[in-house]
């Protein structure tokens, strides 16, 4: 026993650095996981990136074309669109990364729960997944955020139920499959809880598909915050994002297109790099490649 604990560590070592060796094979994965670093650094430093501060005003250059003073231009107020689109990049991805840090907490713990306990329990909780379902996502966000009102929290909240049901179907079936197996019989024979046996053996075995979910999940939950933000039901200025950036810069699109295009832009290479990531991830963490 104590020889396959001392192993354990290494072989989980050996596991990630053969996942990492895979996703290595493909250009596009390796470009998207470059993109999404870049991103995550300009979040971080974005203070230390951006030349003038998201809010920072100055009428006498309002509408400015793209300039050395101003690479992307300034909009309505004659603030800095660089500087906006930069520290947009905080509120996107802090909205894509906690929406589905919540999406994968209630769908996890419901698809385990459902999918290891079955019966009228099972039955129950899939078919309020269903219902769930049933409604278009964005709809679904609309009403949650509508209800709940504006607002960065209330934003996340919206967009991680409106993802709760994929993440909950996903586990379920994960955990289908693998509750009848003997590392788990053999947990319930030295009288581990069903907690502890969900936690700690079954939750870890459904890791593969909810990363390589995840990973998509945080593209759509930002298409999906920007959408809300869009019509009004998201970030407030003059906070930026970038779906309120785009709704702000319709107004002016036939004269000063620049404000619609760069904000696009950044969403656009945002989905598309969490995308590529995503697919080099499902097929790196494909079992019939682990040879």
């Amino acid at each position: 026993m104590s020889e396959q604990i001392n192993k354990q560590p290494g072989q989980s070592m050996h596991g990630i650095g053969a996942v990492f060796a895979r996703l290595r094979r493909s250009p596009l994965a390796m470009l998207g996981l470059a993109a999404v670093i870049a991103l995550v650094l300009i979040a971080v430093f974005a203070d230390y990136i951006a030349p003038y501060g998201y809010a920072a005003q100055d009428l006498m250059s309002a509408f400015e074309p793209p300039s050395a003073n101003h690479w992307f231009g300034t909009d309505e107020f004659g603030r800095d669109l660089f500087s906006r689109i930069i520290y947009g990049s905080r509120i996107s991805l802090q909205v894509g990364f906690i929406a589905v840090g919540i999406a994968v907490f209630a769908g996890g713990f419901l698809g385990a729960v459902s999918g290891y306990y079955g019966g009228r329990l099972d039955n129950l909780i899939m078919r309020g997944m269903d219902i769930l379902l049933s409604i278009p996502s964005i709809l679904l966000a609309i009403a949650i955020a509508a209800s709940l009102g504006p607002g960065l929290f209330n934003l996340m909240i919206a967009v991680g139920i409106s993802s709760t049901p994929n993440y909950a179907r996903i586990v379920r079936g994960s955990v289908l499959s693998i509750r009848n197996q003997e590392f788990v019989e053999a947990a319930k024979a030295v009288g581990s809880s069903d907690l502890r046996i969900i936690l700690k053996h079954i939750i870890p075995n459904c890791m593969a598909p909810i990363i390589v979910q995840s990973t998509l999940g945080v593209a759509i939950a930002i298409l999906t915050a920007a959408g809300l933000s869009f019509i009004g039901l998201g970030i407030q200025p003059p906070v930026p994002e970038w779906g309120a950036m785009l709704s702000g810069g319709r107004e002016y699109i036939r004269d000063y297109a620049y404000m619609t295009i760069f904000p696009g832009l950044a969403i656009m290479i945002s989905i598309l790099a969490l995308n590529f990531l995503g697919d080099g991830l499902r097929d790196a963490l494909d079992p019939k490649l682990k040879q």
